[in-house]
Order: C-alpha cells, then structure tokens, then sequence
C-alpha cells in the first residue's frame, strides 16, 4: 500500500460471528412410485367414495326420513281394504262415472313413460290440443256448453301425472258423479252433492303458509274417501 492510498480493513471472523453461508443439496433418496402404486391408490379412493355416498349416506338419509316421515319416505303409498292402489302423488286414469276424474295426461298418467313438455304459448299444436281436450271435456264429462272450463282440466301438467286439481276442476264434476252415485245407492242426488261438497273440502290443501301455490285437490285420497263412503266397487 502507498502513501496516500485509503486503507481498507477486512473484519476479522470472530468466534461468535457467523461463518459462510453453505447451501446443501437434499436429495430425494426414496424410490420413485410404481403405476401399479398409483392404479392402487386411485382404485382405493373409488371404492371408498362408492361406500361412503352410494351406501352409507343413502342408509343414514333414508333412516332419518323413516324416522321422521315414514309414509312419505315410503312413497305415499295409499291402500283399500289391505290392498295397494296407488300413490297419493301419482294422478290415475279413471273412467268409472261415480268417481271424480283427474286432469288430462300426455302419458296417460304412465310413470314409466317418457313425453314431451307440455306445449308452449306459441305453439300452433296448442290450439288443436286445447280444442280437443275442450271437446273431450264436454262430450265425455257431460259439461254443458255455456261452462266456464277452469285451465287445469283443459291443459297437462308439467310432469304428465300431476294428482291435484283446483278446487273448481272437482266442483265442476260434482253433478256428473252425484247422479252416478244415486243410480248405484239408495242416496238421493241432493244429499249426495251435500256429501261429495264435504269430502271435497276435506282433501283440500291450502297454500303453503298461507300465500305460496294455491287451494289444490287431490284427486286420488278424494275418490278413495268416495269409495270408503259410498260402498261402490272399483
């Protein structure tokens, strides 16, 4: 070093001080995982998935809906005199005049049977169906001309077997079905529209809560209450 220059001191590396810094290399040692591993694993996780949702959770949610709802779990499955009959959610094609009859049926109230959807506003076949319907209506259900038909009996439900009626889909029945009563029983035609009036207000449901949907019948616990009362065969 010469005169003038700037000294430059290098810190001494105390004990306490810290040494270089040296970067080691880890190295993976384990071997590497066979397919035949992978196949396992993946094999493992589907079955296990196929238990837990397809098995266990199926039993729990069906124990917990037999426990709470055992006849709705069920179906809701309705019987006469010890015999099953049907579902009281499930429409049936009836034709027996002392019966109430449910609306009309792409499939013919077949759970079985694949359809279309319903048709649509714009539709031209809407028109031909309605007309057709409307004249079915008036021919085999003995409406007179001059009534009011409410919309349920003139268009299918969405499903194609669909129980419930309004209320005035049913009314418009009780004549028809009162004098097929009264030809078959000792009942005259007035006390038996006094006596249909009252079942049907019994298998009326309100509104959810009071003001979602509205006043529906079901047409199916209606004509098995019919029967019960009545005597009639089916």
């Amino acid at each position: 070093m010469t005169a003038g220059e700037p000294s430059i001191t290098t810190p001494t590396q105390g004990p306490g001080s810290p040494g270089p810094r040296r970067e080691r290399a880890v190295l993976d040692t384990r071997p590497p995982m066979r397919p035949r591993t992978h196949l396992r694993a993946a094999v493992l996780i589907v079955v296990i998935g196929v238990l837990v949702l397809g098995v266990v959770y199926p039993l729990v949610v069906t124990g917990i809906a037999q426990a709470i709802n055992p006849a709705g779990a069920n179906g809701s499955l309705v019987a006469q005199n010890g015999t099953l009959v049907g579902s009281s959610l499930v429409g049936q094609n009836l034709s027996l005049p002392y019966l109430f009859w449910d609306r009309v049926s792409l499939i013919d109230y077949n759970t079985t049977q694949g359809a279309n959807y319903p048709y649509g506003p714009t539709e031209p076949a809407l028109a031909a169906w309605l007309n057709e319907t409307e004249r079915y209506l008036r021919t085999d259900w003995n409406l007179s001309l001059n009534q009011s038909l409410p919309l349920d009996l003139l268009a299918p439900s969405y499903s194609g077997f669909d129980p419930y009626l309004v209320p005035a889909g049913v009314l418009i029945q009780v004549p028809r079905v009162a004098h097929a009563i009264a030809n078959i029983t000792n009942v005259s035609f007035e006390q038996t529209v006094g006596v249909l009036t009252t079942l049907i207000n019994q298998n009326t449901q309100m509104p959810f809560l009071g003001t979602i949907g509205e006043q529906v019948v079901n047409v199916v616990t209606l004509d098995l209450a019919l029967i019960n009362y009545a005597h009639i065969p089916v």
